[in-house]
């Protein structure tokens, strides 16, 4: 089955972001090096959405959270609540799969310095909006940060301003969807111990919880 449609290899909507790949696809001629493609089933019930690919991370290797420190909290814990099978080496040819679960970034090209622009993240929100309405079995979307909260309320509809982030708050967005808000998972959150694994582990769990109350 055809998924959500996904940005173009060479897509230049954001130029800043496409300039930024042309001088990676110099100087790392390697990498993936394009928007990075939505990674799990379209019938799974929970989406992931993060920030952006890191540059030697998923910009690297063509998989969200695939090659950088957050994948391996995500990965680890996803595995421990039975929303991934296998092993995660932060390669794509681990072998890991997804199981109920897709992640996705609120931006899809690595942007310099690991930061888009607000007018990045809402020129990227029409491919958020088409990812959440094209999971037909939706029911969660757990945002890692500020950042993916407002984007995906967005691609809801609803102004980012009406419901605040809070770490490990259930946000039930009026279209049925539970927004779940977690800290990102990146180096700076887990070294600085604002995330802990414990905190996202107990995030995780309460979606997994949330899941088996909806069989």
């Amino acid at each position: 089955m055809e998924g959500p449609a996904q940005p173009s290899e060479d897509c230049a909507l954001c130029p800043r972001l496409a300039g930024f790949r042309a001088q990676n696809r110099e100087s790392y001629p390697g990498f993936f090096n394009a928007p990075v493609p939505s990674f799990g089933s379209i019938q799974a019930e929970l989406v992931v959405v993060g920030m952006a690919p890191g540059l030697k991370g998923a910009n690297r290797t063509g998989r969200p959270f695939t090659g950088d420190h957050a994948g391996i909290l995500l990965y680890q814990t996803l595995l421990r609540y039975g929303f991934a099978a296998g092993e995660y080496r932060a390669e794509i040819t681990d072998g890991l799969s997804l199981l109920n679960c897709r992640i996705t970034n609120a931006v899809r090209c690595v942007p310099p310095m690991n930061l888009p622009e607000p007018g990045e993240v809402t020129t990227c929100n029409q491919f958020l909006r088409n990812e959440l309405a094209g999971l037909p079995n939706l029911k969660v979307a757990l945002a890692l940060g500020v950042l993916a909260h407002a984007a995906v309320l967005k691609a809801c509809g609803i102004p980012p301003t009406r419901i605040r982030f809070q770490h490990g708050k259930i946000h039930r967005l009026p279209d049925g969807l539970m927004l779940v808000d977690s800290y990102h998972v990146s180096r700076y959150n887990t070294n600085t111990g604002r995330l802990t694994e414990a905190m996202f582990e107990e995030v995780v769990a309460s979606i997994s919880k949330e899941l088996s109350k909806a069989e």
